[in-house]
């Protein structure tokens, strides 16, 4: 059997009753379709034709939604294999029919011609080699999947086992960077569950791919970051069994990732840029910052002063991602604007830089770099301007991820946008990605930079950790991904590997 392209799903794996007698998913169908919906793989839902009315509505409902062919099963012992061929009119091999019933004659006579049946919490004797599997739960199809085609392919494949949150694996999936199909330079992707087991799910990956940052219920500033993360029960044990699996590369390890949880971290390691700055080239820098522990102004005038910052300033909370307060910030224009700000401390101040209203967005995917220019915050007097207050307090607060306050058309510097992408020094930046990687020891991570109108220092206002790059077109973004992870496992192999 060569690797696995299509897949038929009996109703009995996805579907239940609720207490009104009216069908739904069963709780663990929705964790199945999700991972299959992208998967690049025909997929389908099998259906007793003389079901209900309502419930054919809603199977065929199921399917729309989630992009799959719906195909009914009726007929006698003798014609039901022909009819159901017909409808799902396939290729004829490499198919898997997923099921939690025993249907024998139609089910042995799919076997005979080329199809794999898997029981899902079904007892009973057979092996894999006689062309049936059993499972125990729908959550382990992926896996059936995955070891499926690592038997069908001549090389080993390197398997890479991912986890994050829902949305997020949504939003890679729909760009076809987790396909269940093998990639073209030899990547098998496993999606990894939290209400499985890890330790067996974990030693049949090569790789782990995971976003920690979504993981994280709280930061203790009080601590050392690394000592101060309360992450998720999941998440806590996925931590044990990578220190328990020392075979296996996860990219990227935790300590590489604490420092972008800490602004002030990051804002040292971005000092370190100005070492690397090459002449004939724009300057690049890293933003002038403090790191207070309060806002009495009193105390801090003579740090601020020190530090190089001058109103207009931008306050951010330490805490750089993972906590629900984190993108919560304050611009601040005068000396009362410190007064009753509700940005959490510690915090960092920082200067804000005029840039023209635009922002460029870099991502760091291997030895790639891409970039991509947006719309940014106005230049600081027109934020002044429409703060609407003139007398006491007058900062401006939001959150970075949802109430940014965006440019408008004519608010950016005229001429700007035109000649915004010649006037990004690439080689320069493109110099700084490569140090920051190195300095890190991260595979995949963006950063922000903005140019100072005027000086036109190159300002790295932000670093992150496994951004979505989601403005990169996918022809260029995903296969960049697939072969960053690549390099990085042969790199860490090649690390390992016992001196001669």
């Amino acid at each position: 059997m060569g690797a696995v392209r299509e897949i038929v799903l009996d109703e009995s794996v996805l579907f239940a009753e609720d207490a009104s007698g009216n069908p739904c998913l069963h709780p663990a169908s929705a964790f199945l379709l999700r991972r299959l919906r992208h998967s690049n793989l025909r997929v389908g839902i099998c259906y007793q034709e003389d079901a209900t009315s309502q419930k054919a509505a809603f199977v065929q409902g199921i399917a729309a939604t989630h992009s799959l062919d719906s195909i009914p099963l009726s007929g006698t012992d003798e014609d039901l294999l022909q009819k159901f061929l017909l409808a799902w009119n396939g290729t004829g091999s490499s198919c898997l029919f997923i099921t939690s019933r025993k249907i024998e004659l139609f089910f042995s006579k799919l076997r005979n011609i080329g199809w794999i049946i898997v029981y899902v919490g079904v007892d009973s004797n057979v092996t894999t080699d006689s062309g049936f599997i059993n499972i125990n739960t729908v959550q382990a199809v992926p896996i059936t999947i995955c070891n499926l085609n690592k038997m069908a392919m001549h090389e080993k494949p390197l398997v890479i086992g991912y986890i994050m949150k829902p949305s997020r694996e949504e939003d890679f999936c729909k760009r076809g960077a987790f396909p269940l199909y093998p990639t073209h330079n030899g990547l098998l992707f496993l999606p990894l569950s939290f209400e499985l087991p890890l330790a067996p799910q974990i030693k049949q990956v090569d790789v782990v791919l995971h976003k920690a940052t979504d993981e994280i219920i709280s930061i203790d500033t009080s601590l050392d970051f690394s000592n101060g993360i309360l992450f998720s029960k999941g998440m806590n044990e996925l931590k044990r069994n990578i220190e328990d699996i020392p075979d296996c590369c996860v990219i990227d390890p935790l300590n590489n990732i604490y420092p972008l949880l800490d602004r002030h971290k990051i804002q040292e390691i971005l000092y370190k840029l100005d070492e690397f700055n090459i002449k004939g080239h724009c300057k690049l820098r890293a933003p002038h910052f403090l790191k207070v522990d309060n806002y009495d102004y009193t105390s801090l005038q003579d740090q601020l002063s020190e530090a190089k910052l001058s109103f207009p300033m931008i306050v951010k909370p330490q805490v750089a991602c993972g906590v629900a307060d984190a993108h919560n910030m304050a611009l601040i224009f005068k000396t009362e604007d410190f007064e009753n700000l509700c940005v959490p401390l510690p915090a960092i101040i920082q200067e804000y830089v005029d840039h023209g209203s635009l922002l460029f967005k870099f991502y760091v995917l291997g030895e790639r770099v891409f970039h991509t220019v947006k719309k940014s915050m106005p230049n600081a007097t027109h934020l002044l301007s429409i703060s609407g207050k003139s007398a006491g307090s007058s900062f401006i607060f939001f959150n970075s991820l949802k109430s940014l306050p965006v440019a408008q058309e004519d608010n950016i510097s005229a001429g700007f946008v035109e000649h915004s992408n010649h006037s990004i020094d690439l080689e320069l930046v493109s110099h700084a990605a490569q140090c920051l990687r190195k300095w890190l020891g991260l595979t995949i991570f963006g950063f922000d930079v903005v140019i100072e109108e005027g000086s036109r220092d190159h300002v790295i206002v932000d670093l992150n950790y496994l951004p979505s790059f989601k403005e990169i077109p996918d022809s260029d973004a995903i296969p960049a991904f697939w072969e960053a992870i690549k390099s990085s496992y042969e790199y860490w192999r090649a690390t390992r590997a016992p001196k001669p």
